[in-house]
């Protein structure tokens, strides 16, 4: 019988909590901005996954943009309020195999026919991929955005 309690007692404290999700919920987070306008319904019907070492969804973006153009690479930045590394990529650099097809002409049909990608670095190893569209209409950039893991 001492056994048992023995084991009981093991098996208890095994459970218990540790704090050790706590420390991790405090680390930083790659977080930046996405919506803050409405979405356009041929966005939220996109169901597609990045593929990298996290196989993260497609998520819709729509911000409020009053310029004629798209942004640059700082103006985008600060638009999702992010400080450090964006850069724009073309379509063969991010989608080289077509496999995100139904994306691009999503967000292409949500804004003005056209669509550029900003590449987001948050840190050495994870970013975030906007491919983005202008609606000059209702003065927003309207798009999809996934994130990724790179090693």
């Amino acid at each position: 019988m001492a056994s048992d309690d023995a084991y009981s007692a093991f098996l208890n404290q095994a459970n218990e909590d540790t704090g050790a999700s706590k420390s991790s919920s405090s680390a930083k987070t790659t977080t930046t901005k996405a919506v803050n306008t409405e979405i356009p319904v041929g966005l939220q019907s996109v169901e597609q996954y990045y593929t990298s070492e996290a196989d993260e969804p497609f998520e819709p973006v729509s911000l409020q943009w009053d310029g004629n153009n798209m942004t640059s690479e700082n103006e985008f930045a600060h638009l999702i309020g992010h400080d450090s590394e964006v850069s724009t990529m073309n379509t063969k650099e991010f989608d080289p195999r077509g496999q995100y097809k139904d994306v691009l002409q999503a967000v292409e049909q949500a804004g003005d026919g056209k669509s550029r990608i900003f590449r987001v670095a948050h840190g050495k190893t994870r970013v975030e991929y906007y491919v983005v569209s202008l609606d000059k209409w209702k003065g927003r950039v309207v798009g999809m955005k996934a994130k990724a893991v790179e090693s």
